[in-house]
């Protein structure tokens, strides 16, 4: 198909493309919705006023870890905000990721199965599936932003920034 377009219409991953993304790990994650619109409430005072569908968006992100418990998922920090979710998803040491990672691997474009891709299309698709049997407006950015954590102090100050995302909203580049 690349070759049909000579790669015009492609737009570049900014995934690590020397990162395997089954492999354990620590994983911060920004979804949003689609033109950034507010489907899932507003701020006021650091507290979301929320609507269906972010309970819904909610519920099914607690889910993650019982929909796949081969992958020893643990969730970490979780917060929605009025046009995009922040998250930490933690990927535990399973089948599908005991080799060790390399310069070798490559992140390349496949079917997406037991790795970040899959998860976040799970929860993005069980919330959309939600949203239209229920006549709920709504729709996802297509991609989403991932940053693998390397360090505890990254992870606190990633963990920090979530926490402290409602009560900072009329400072966010997403307001």
């Amino acid at each position: 198909m690349s070759e049909l377009y000579n790669n015009k219409y492609r737009i570049p991953t900014v995934r690590l493309k020397s990162w395997n993304y089954s492999f354990e790990g620590f994983y911060f994650v920004t979804i949003c919705t689609k033109n950034k619109k507010y489907y899932f409430g507003n701020i006021a005072s650091g507290q979301l006023t929320s609507t269906e569908i972010a309970n819904i968006a909610h519920a099914e992100w607690f889910k993650i870890q019982e929909l796949r418990p081969d992958m020893n998922i643990e969730l970490g920090e979780f917060v929605i905000m009025p046009n995009h979710i922040h998250g930490i998803i933690i990927i535990g040491r399973n089948d599908f990721n005991k080799s060790i990672p390399n310069a070798e691997t490559k992140n390349q474009f496949s079917v997406q199965s037991k790795n970040l891709a899959s998860i976040i299309g799970g929860f993005k698709g069980a919330v959309t599936s939600y949203a239209r049997k229920n006549s709920i407006e709504f729709e996802w950015q297509s991609r989403y932003y991932e940053h693998i954590i390397r360090s505890e102090t990254e992870y606190l100050k990633i963990r920090q920034y979530i926490i402290d995302n409602p009560f900072k909203w009329n400072e966010d580049s997403l307001f």
